[in-house]
């Protein structure tokens, strides 16, 4: 013995995602662009389609299709999140690309009878499909490994940004195809998800363990109260909340203010790539600088729109705020995410992820609906400066815990 101590050395953790994992995450990123490609296909349609079928004191009422399509998140997020805990993730994403044909179907065949009631049941079914493609980010986090989390999450999220741009083709080019009017819309929303379909089959999700389902878990309302999962469902409702109060006003408020209603396809076209462009390096920049310190940016991005909505209302005022809105939904929505998948055990993801969604959903329903009647009422200063308290709110959460927990930080 020479008396010398081997010390030994530990692996350094790795720089690159594996081979594998980057595989199955383009998949799901694809998914993701497909699925909620398809849903901007719908909202862009719906309204418009409902208006060739009822009368004119119908009218107000044209949204609601895609109300019941909030409503129907809502309604299976729940169950769609037990059900994948089950049965795993391909079947649970796969039964909700077939609840996506069957809504698109139901809303192709009301239209083609005029049938408004069948139109409102299609959008039940196609929240179905939404609160599925909404998991995807969580679905993300389990196909790669634990150091490149963040990452995963981030680069499935970045499906938005061909999202961004078959939605509104799609929207652009169907319509007219065939008579009735907006019915090839539907078939297209059918098409993609069958697509979606046969895609989810190729991704190779990690297999059910008895321990993923059977393992301890905690009562929901102890896991929904930890500090940290309170912080982090904050910061995803009021992400998604502002988001979808400022976007759903937008197109209204442009034609109020006297611009011409060809720009609201553009200004959404520039918050839709604010928010999903960022997506290439935000889990980057949450690996290198932190969860918090990118919350925190993301409000700042936030606040920043809403003060450029409020110093004009020329076209480049609106675009300028709408894409700043997106790029600070994205900071904050992807760190938040991030923050909430460190706050459950494996056996208590359902539950956690579902009562999560929940309540980011049911705020952006309530959101919509609430942004064209303040819109209405009091103007979109007004509105602006709604959107504003509740990010300062979202920030006082945050950096509170963040100074009651720098360890976490």
């Amino acid at each position: 013995m020479d008396g010398s101590i081997k010390i030994q050395e530990t692996p350094a953790a790795p720089t690159r995602m594996p081979q594998r994992s980057l595989r199955n995450i383009a998949l799901l990123a694809m998914c993701q662009a497909l699925t909620q490609g398809s849903n901007t296909l719908m909202f862009a349609s719906s309204a418009l389609a409902v208006l060739t079928i009822v009368s004119p004191d119908m009218n107000m009422w044209a949204n609601l299709p895609i109300t019941m399509q909030h409503l129907g998140v809502m309604l299976t997020v729940f169950p769609a999140s037990m059900l994948m805990m089950r049965r795993g993730r391909k079947f649970g994403f796969r039964t909700g690309s077939a609840m996506g044909m069957v809504g698109a179907s139901l809303a192709a065949l009301g239209l083609g009878l005029g049938s408004f009631p069948v139109m409102c049941v299609g959008g039940i079914f196609l929240g179905n499909a939404v609160a599925n493609m909404q998991l995807y980010r969580f679905a993300a986090v389990e196909l790669a490994p634990g150091a490149f989390r963040a990452q995963a999450i981030s680069y499935v999220t970045a499906g938005g940004v061909l999202a961004g741009i078959i939605g509104p083709s799609l929207a652009r080019f169907t319509p007219d195809l065939w008579m009735p009017l907006f019915q090839a819309s539907f078939v297209a929303v059918v098409i993609v998800h069958a697509i979606v379909f046969v895609i989810l089959g190729f991704i190779e999700f990690p297999a059910v363990k008895t321990e993923d389902t059977a393992g301890p878990q905690r009562p929901l309302f102890e896991i929904v109260t930890q500090p940290a999962y309170m912080v982090a469902c904050a910061g995803a409702i009021i992400a998604f909340g502002v988001m979808s109060f400022v976007m759903a006003a937008s197109p209204l408020a442009i034609v109020q203010c006297g611009l011409s209603r060809t720009e609201a396809p553009i200004t959404i076209f520039v918050h839709v790539m604010g928010m999903f462009l960022p997506s290439f390096f935000t889990g980057h920049l949450i690996a290198r600088f932190g969860i918090f310190n990118v919350m925190i940016t993301g409000i700042a991005i936030l606040v920043a729109g809403v003060v450029v909505a409020l110093m004009g209302v020329t076209e480049w005022h609106f675009r300028g705020a709408l894409a700043l809105n997106g790029v600070g939904w994205n900071f904050l929505f992807v760190g938040a995410t991030t923050l909430l998948t460190t706050t459950y055990r494996p056996a208590e993801r359902g539950k956690a992820q579902a009562f999560n969604d929940f309540m980011v959903f049911g705020v952006t329903t309530v959101a919509s609906l609430m942004a064209s009647v303040v819109l209405e009422l009091q103007g979109w200063a007004v509105l602006n400066y709604v959107a504003l308290a509740l990010v300062l709110v979202a920030l006082v959460v945050i950096a509170g815990f963040r100074l009651r927990h720098p360890s976490r930080a």
